[in-house]
């Protein structure tokens, strides 16, 4: 999973996420810990809670399982449960294999969940939806309804998150096919589903709100587009906002804020620079990244999560990401505003975030590729 670095800074650092209260943050306050001891898994991609008061973690590995135990420090081996295991269907290695999990906002009440996973024969991306079986720690695996289906030219860039937003709608984070360069120019395109985040109804309908709904040659369930690989993307809790983290080609990471319709620019630029930009299009044509960082901090980003915990109140406010080749977490504070990034430092190291994910009480957890869970805390 490939993704991009950041910039050195020595600045005072003042948090001004979307109207947060300045605050100074010393980045030796807070550092990593493992956060369950006792708990080992196999390249972890992501972990997530399921909104029903039940105080339980559910961890996504990447070969097609999603397990489910205690949200509890002193959980043991022998606590977790095999929620569901696909791993007889998906196509796993690489970059593929079971990428992303979502629960219905009204899981409580109706038990549906959604899983995004690769399979062969063709090589394609299903968005699906599962029901929770009369035993809450197991699906049902014979409840599987198919949504979306899409072909994967290559086997990277395949994005895989997936997100209810504040509207209720599920979001899907599309890698542009993978292939050094966008050969197939999938993210400019608006007749593929590649390089983009889509918005879908629970159902797996198009929201006839969507940007390009209706519109002649353009498929209905674009949300935005210009992407290269969007490795993780995540709903401020507190106000809404739309965050992903874009993977770059050979130079730049970058971070994006997602609006309707925009247009992140890939392959015409990679972050801010130019990188297949024949017709000498200018910068301000596409949307901007909120920041872009080169190889001195990295080669791969992990997109996080706005900090709205109570444990680290240093953080309020922050967007919380990594770097899964440098493994550097860092806390990178936004003024709304203005549109300027205030501060970004680094706060831990982890060894190959792949991924991060909340808890029901919106405390951060990171997914390594050593098998680890590890959660920011304050030294």
């Amino acid at each position: 999973m490939r993704r991009r670095g950041a910039y050195a800074l020595s600045l005072l650092l003042l948090a001004g996420c979307g109207g947060d209260n300045p605050t100074a943050l010393d980045p030796a306050a807070v550092n990593a810990e493992v956060a369950f001891p006792n708990l080992a898994f196999e390249n972890p991609v992501f972990i997530t809670h399921a909104g029903d008061g039940s105080n339980r973690l559910f961890v996504v590995e990447q070969a097609g399982r999603i397990l489910v135990f205690p949200n509890d420090a002193a959980v043991r081996a022998d606590q977790v449960a095999v929620f569901l295991d696909k791993t007889a269907d998906v196509l796993s290695g690489g970059e593929l294999g079971m990428l992303g999990l979502a629960f219905d906002p009204d899981y409580a009440a109706n038990g549906l969940f959604y899983v995004n996973y690769t399979l062969d024969s063709p090589r394609r991306t299903r968005i699906a939806r599962f029901r929770v079986s009369a035993d809450p720690m197991r699906a049902a695996p014979e409840s599987e309804t198919v949504l979306l289906e899409f072909e994967q030219p290559f086997a990277n860039h395949n994005g895989g998150m997936l997100a209810f937003g504040p509207d209720g709608m599920l979001y899907v984070a599309s890698g542009d096919g993978g292939g050094a360069g966008d050969p197939r120019n999938n993210a400019q395109r608006l007749d593929t589903l590649l390089g983009k985040i889509l918005r879908i109804a629970p159902d797996g309908s198009v929201p006839p709100d969507n940007p390009f709904a209706g519109r002649s040659g353009a498929r209905p369930e674009i949300w935005a587009y210009g992407l290269r690989n969007p490795w993780r993307m995540s709903f401020d809790r507190q106000t809404g906002t739309l965050w992903a983290g874009d993977v770059g080609q050979g130079t730049r990471e970058e971070i994006d804020i997602i609006v309707p319709g925009g247009n992140y620019g890939w392959r015409v630029f990679e972050g801010t620079l130019p990188f297949d930009n024949p017709a000498n299009l200018p910068a301000d044509a596409f949307i901007a990244p909120v920041l872009d960082y080169g190889r001195e901090l990295g080669g791969s980003i992990t997109g996080g999560y706005v900090y709205r915990g109570t444990a680290l109140p240093a953080l309020a406010g922050a967007y919380v990401y990594g770097d899964f080749l440098s493994g550097r977490v860092r806390a990178l504070f936004y003024d709304a505003a203005a549109g300027t990034v205030t501060s970004d430092l680094e706060i831990a190291r982890v060894p190959n975030p792949s991924s991060f994910g909340e808890d029901a009480a919106g405390e951060i957890y990171i997914t390594s590729f050593d098998g680890r869970i590890y959660r920011l805390r304050a030294r």
